[in-house]
């Protein structure tokens, strides 16, 4: 008889690994779900057992209704992966996953003086730098389809087809409020390392934005820019996986 465990519907894709050494929880960005890390144990080292977080309101949760702020999803992130951090763990957020990924290492931070042994930020500027973009969460919907197609994160036939949209638009929206009605409060630096990784063509993330990271750690620091824009880890993801491979290799 399979036992169902309270983060069965908070990770998908797992393939539990008794023998892991270490656990990398991967955290999506705005609009997906823990499908875009499927393949991604298929390019890490054996002893690392990859944890896809699923959000609500998409893939197998698509029924639930998704979160429209950080602190309530870091919350429940907190109380329901628990049982899944008897090992050494990591992060890994791309865009909004990475704000995820930060906040939920402070919130365990807090409640029990866990840390990953490393925090991989991908696509995301520093939390202490303030929003310069326009909040769009709340736009029309057809201004709110206009700066979707801008950020170049839906392809564009995705964007065409109205009925899936219509699935796609209550999630798209939660997840951009979630990201735009962040306030960044002061706490002392984490003590894990952070390792930083951004698009050489990304205009909406610059080297300074992932540069300041740095305030955010009392360990080591590192940035990686790649070819690309905004989504650049789509074309380059063997070589982002060699990188975390690497680095993951270091912290056993």
């Amino acid at each position: 008889m399979t036992t169902i465990t309270a983060f069965d519907s908070w990770i998908a894709c797992r393939k539990p690994n008794p023998q892991a050494r270490l656990r990398l929880f991967c955290f999506p960005y705005a609009g997906t779900g823990a499908s875009i890390f499927r393949t991604w144990s298929d390019g890490l080292p054996a002893d690392v057992e990859v944890c896809p977080v699923q959000f609500p309101g998409r893939g197998t949760r698509l029924m639930e209704t998704p979160f429209t702020q950080l602190s309530p999803l870091v919350q429940a992130l907190a109380q329901t992966l628990v049982p899944l951090l008897d090992k050494p763990f990591a992060f890994f957020g791309h865009s909004l996953g990475a704000l995820v990924g930060f906040e939920l290492a402070r919130q365990l931070r807090r409640r029990s003086g866990v840390q990953p042994v490393r925090l991989f930020v991908s696509a995301d500027r520093a939390p202490q730098i303030p929003h310069r973009d326009r909040p769009i969460h709340a736009l029309p919907d057809g201004e709110f389809l206009v700066e979707l197609r801008r950020l170049n994160g839906i392809p564009g036939k995705v964007l065409e087809e109205a009925e899936l949209m219509q699935i796609m638009l209550p999630v798209l929206r939660a997840d951009f409020a979630v990201y735009e009605t962040y306030v960044h409060s002061t706490e002392p630096p984490l003590n894990c390392p952070i390792s930083t990784f951004g698009g050489l063509q990304d205009h909406r993330v610059s080297r300074g934005d992932l540069e300041a990271w740095r305030d955010q750690t009392s360990g080591s620091f590192s940035l990686r820019m790649f070819p690309g824009d905004h989504f650049f880890w789509n074309t380059i993801q063997p070589l982002l996986l060699q990188v975390l491979s690497q680095e993951l290799g270091a912290d056993g």
